[in-house]
């Protein structure tokens, strides 16, 4: 919904309808949506590649299935800007038989395959092959262990090949463990590189584990999260590698950035190498690849015992990413990480569950929260929001032959914004809030010298988070989400959040563009047509949001196109299991459920109704 302000007397309505048409001219029109799962709008890959036909019950529910997709990761191909490829985790398949009357959370949480042949205006929606329940020609092709994927992260190379990487989570066989394996899928043009552009990153080639968890129950073992993915395409000695990273979580709670490249288009990839041995506590880690075929992965490093401070760093390598030398820190900053108290609460009896898999942290009594809801994630403050921490994104202009630079955006706390709560929640500590920003710097690898670090777009009101970056040409694109239309925005706030704990719409994706390396950022302009509620509580049986961690800007040149995670489509509604204590705030999305006095409370009978229909949308960035 649009929000907007009463004004008093009609001699203010000419400044409001000055202010509205503003507003209008300042958004890109025409938001279109990538994943068409509602109207019959998903499709094989097998079936787009070959025009052959192919469907099965995951791709039957996908195409009714009004799911949940976040993690959107977009992009444009290099050959021809016409082609994108979109995708996120993917939640449509879950409802299992397609077209039961009550259908169960026993299908895969996948990754889309959205693409687009005309630029972005609309997109024809599907699977990356080798789900559970794939039975296509393709099937065979990938060569992984799981029954789960997410987080999924993309890069072409100059050939007409798109890589995919993703983490792998859940056990084919069933059972609790889970395996945290890595892979990348590999796709490309039918007729091979010389083949019609349209068609580049089409067919399904392969999937290949380039590492592997150990299994252990509740993520306790070795788990590989958090992906980086880009390939070289400046034409020199290393064009064609392409080059993967990820935090390494152990169970006794170790940190690591490792990295891996493949020299045979994904074939094969080396032993995995760990990039920080002396270093704890590390993660979201992205890769850039400068002109000369350098190669660099930055990295947040978290506040920890010794002289370990919230910062930013980066590691290089000259040689096609083969070694790396030791991590540089490139600037510290204040966190804008959101956390409260958990006070979790009787979870109500049921003989089902309906939800396959949580993507959300439930914590002890007592403990730090990094996000909040009801029931078991309840927190002391009573206020519902998304996990969101700072991190950091980073790129490289591969057609820049006269530089080695990097340009990085992160989202800390602006100095200077920091205010007592007045609640258990905070920003940078429990009971401590801020505002956050956008921020940009640039990063010389020839000198290792970064510029000081600037706001994109500077304001007084709104919280702006979840950056992305990328420089094509000579221009460089940012977006962002930004919370400046938040009627309850306040800096001792959750995004979203008023002061009596209920949610309203509140984010908006903004962009903003760059033609001298950084110096200025001009066009600031918002993307999205409809400000969106992201505390909507559609995870852990409808308990808690989760918006994802990231969102995704591609370019060529002066040509950009964003994505994001949008509640545009969800159904708000009430929770059956709230009636004698509903918290009236203003999260709870429809469902269906029915009480018995032997079993309690039954899963949601009616996941098609909209209660889940959280969505990637797409525009063209200026």
């Amino acid at each position: 919904m649009k929000l907007r302000r009463s004004r008093r007397a009609f001699a203010g309505l000419a400044a409001v309808v000055a202010s509205l048409a503003v507003i209008s001219a300042t958004f890109a029109a025409g938001n279109v949506r990538l994943s068409n799962d509602t109207g019959g709008g998903y499709t094989s890959v097998y079936t787009l590649a070959t025009g052959n036909a192919y469907s099965d019950s995951v791709l039957d529910e996908c195409k009714v299935a009004r799911g949940r997709q976040n993690e959107p990761a977009v992009a444009m191909n290099p050959r021809n800007p016409n082609v994108l490829v979109g995708s996120s985790n993917d939640y449509c398949g879950v409802y299992q038989p397609a077209g039961a009357a009550a259908p169960q959370p026993t299908g895969p949480i996948w990754l889309g395959y959205y693409r687009s042949q005309d630029g972005g205006t609309s997109f024809q929606s599907s699977l990356v092959p080798g789900y559970p329940g794939d039975t296509s020609p393709y099937a065979a092709n990938a060569h992984i262990r799981t029954a789960s994927a997410g987080d999924p992260v993309m890069a072409w190379d100059g050939h007409g090949r798109l890589f995919m990487g993703a983490e792998a989570s859940g056990d084919p066989a069933g059972s609790k463990k889970t395996f945290g394996d890595q892979f990348v899928a590999v796709f490309a043009n039918p007729a091979g590189e010389g083949g019609n552009t349209l068609n580049d990153g089409k067919a399904f080639v392969r999937s290949e584990t380039v590492a592997k968890g150990s299994s252990a129950p509740n993520l306790l073992g070795v788990f590989n999260d958090k992906t980086a993915i880009e390939a070289d395409r400046t034409g020199g000695s290393c064009d064609g590698n392409v080059y993967y990273a990820w935090s390494r979580f152990t169970g006794n709670g170790g940190v690591s950035i490792y990295f891996a490249r493949s020299t045979d288009h994904g074939a094969t990839w080396s032993s995995p190498a760990n990039l920080t041995p002396n270093i704890h506590d590390v993660q979201f880690a992205d890769i850039s690849v400068t002109g000369n075929g350098h190669v660099y992965v930055t990295f947040r490093q978290f506040l920890a015992q010794g002289n370990q401070p919230d910062a930013i760093d980066v590691v290089k390598s000259t040689n096609c990413g083969a070694t790396f030398g030791k991590p540089q820190m490139i600037t510290t900053f204040v966190p804008y990480d959101a956390q409260d108290i958990a006070a979790p609460q009787p979870v109500p009896a049921g003989n089902a569950i309906d939800d396959p898999m949580g993507e959300t942290d439930v914590a002890a009594a007592g403990s730090t929260a990094r996000d909040c809801g009801d029931f078991s994630t309840a927190c002391q403050s009573g206020y519902t929001f998304f996990r969101r921490d700072t991190q950091v994104r980073s790129t490289a202009d591969q057609s820049d032959t006269t530089h080695e630079w990097l340009y990085l955006v992160y989202d800390p706390s602006k100095p200077g914004t920091q205010v007592a709560t007045g609640t258990s929640y905070g920003s940078i500590v429990p009971g401590t809030g801020s505002q956050s920003g956008v921020y940009f710097l640039r990063y010389d690898g020839a000198t290792g010298t970064p510029s000081t670090p600037v706001l994109i777009d500077s304001q007084a009101v709104g919280h702006q988070l979840f950056p992305d970056i990328s420089a094509d040409g000579g221009v460089l694109h940012a977006i962002w989400w930004d919370s400046r239309y938040d009627p309850a925005y306040s800096p001792m706030r959750p995004v979203g959040n008023q002061a009596d704990g209920t949610v309203v719409a509140s984010l908006d994706v903004f962009a903003a563009k760059s033609t001298d390396a950084g110096s200025t950022w001009v066009g600031q302009t918002r993307l999205t047509d409809t400000t969106t509620n992201p505390n909507y509580e559609q995870f852990s049986n409808r308990a808690i949001p989760f918006a994802g961690d990231y969102l995704w800007v591609t370019s060529k040149g002066a040509t950009a196109y964003a994505t994001w995670t949008d509640w545009r489509n969800t159904v708000a509604g009430l929770d059956p299991r709230e009636a004698t204590t509903n918290d009236n705030d203003s999260a709870d999305v429809t469902q269906c459920r029915t009480f018995s006095t032997t079993t309690g409370w039954s899963g949601d009978t009616c996941p098609h109704a909209g209660g889940l229909d959280q969505n990637i949308y797409g525009g063209t960035a200026p």
